[in-house]
């Protein structure tokens, strides 16, 4: 990771630099592909500034600290980044935890009036096969149903079992221009 180092009314020594390297490039262990990082160092009156902002693909973090001497301000943004990164995953990782296998679907709840609808994505594979081979595919997964493409037709079908306990296949057909 790249990082930039800015100081306002202060020398940067090498001590100083290496410090900071070395405790932003701890933020990497929560994400590989943070792209770079800018830390900027400043005194205002006696209050010594650290302000880091990360850049990561689609999202930017920024923490500011201020404190008596210029190391610790630097801890206390390192840390405060720290926590919004960890806190970041954790989100991403509950937002994931939370879905079902690629093939499952929840049983239909009836929304109330007003309610926001909620649409479950499911993404299956779609590969060549008879209706037969559907089915039996279908019932070894335990599925309730079956995206396929049917192999004389070469179209998208899709097989489920009906409450008659029949299957039936679903075929997409145009609707004709009246």
């Amino acid at each position: 990771m790249e990082i930039q180092l800015t100081a306002k009314q202060l020398k940067v020594t090498p001590a100083i630099r290496a410090y900071v390297q070395e405790k932003v490039e701890k933020s990497q262990k929560y994400f590989d592909h943070i792209v770079w990082g800018q830390v900027f160092l400043f005194i205002e009156k006696r209050a010594h500034n650290a302000e880091i902002v990360i850049h990561a693909p689609g999202q930017t973090f920024r923490a500011l600290a201020v404190a008596a001497d210029l190391y610790s301000a630097v801890d206390l943004a390192t840390d405060k980044m720290d926590a919004q990164l960890k806190k970041f995953k954790e989100r991403i990782k509950s937002r994931h935890k939370g879905r079902a296998s690629s093939a499952e679907v929840e049983a239909a709840v009836p929304v109330p009036a007003g309610a926001p609808l909620r649409i479950d994505v499911i993404k299956q594979p779609v590969s060549p096969m008879s209706a037969a081979e559907a089915v039996e595919d279908m019932e070894r997964l335990g599925h309730s149903f079956r995206l396929f493409q049917d192999r004389t037709s070469q179209q998208i079908h899709l097989v489920y079992r009906g409450d008659d306990e029949t299957y039936k296949i679903l075929q997409p057909v145009k609707k004709s221009g009246r």
